[in-house]
């Protein structure tokens, strides 16, 4: 299965910026961009790939270990930058250490669950908004997101999240995200759910 841990905002910051992303879509040449789907808006902490099922309980019970040592902390949506021409992001502010850290000891229980891991880059937070197939000019979209504040929240949760990615060669699907793990922040929140 395709796994990847994650912090999911709240509803209503979904919302927020859900209406800052539709005003995007009304700029020129954004019909030439896969724009994608608000149900799957997330953090990527640390990237899994493909997890052999025997492997699953072992990474779900680091993943809690994980989420125990880690207190909840306040984040926002805020701004926006890209990844060259292929990628369109909403970014962070808040205590944006604390999400940094989270992604550190996610990537770490991945080791010590024995799944291979790639070379550690510096977690970079972002919510990917658009991707484009080609080089596309995001400069204007990443103007158009540079005002963007969105309403602060209390992230309190770490989540496991599994992807079925869409089948080849329907134009527009999207792929559809599951939380199969899902575990409260800080000492108190000792337990799972899915």
């Amino acid at each position: 299965m395709r796994l990847f841990a994650a912090v999911l905002p709240p509803e209503d910051a979904v919302r927020e910026l859900g209406a800052a992303v539709d005003e995007l879509r009304r700029l020129p040449e954004a019909d030439d961009l896969r724009w994608t789907g608000r149900p799957g808006w997330h953090f990527t902490l640390a990237f899994y790939g493909e997890v052999d099922e025997s492997l699953v309980p072992e990474l779900s019970a680091r993943l809690e270990r994980a989420a125990q040592r880690t207190d909840p902390f306040p984040l926002a949506l805020h701004g926006g930058g890209h990844f060259g021409g292929r990628a369109l992001w909403a970014g962070a502010a808040g205590d944006v250490g604390t999400l940094r850290l989270l992604a550190e000891r996610a990537e770490a229980a991945a080791r010590k669950a024995g799944l291979p891991t790639e070379q550690h880059r510096r977690y970079r937070p972002h919510l990917t908004v658009a991707r484009s197939r080609a080089d596309a000019d995001f400069g204007p979209y990443v103007a158009a997101l540079s005002s963007f504040e969105g309403r602060e929240w209390t992230v309190d949760e770490l989540c496991l999240v599994r992807s079925h990615l869409p089948d080849a060669g329907i134009p527009g699907e999207q792929p559809r995200y599951e939380a199969v793990g899902r575990w409260r922040l800080g000492s108190a929140g000792a337990g799972a759910s899915a």
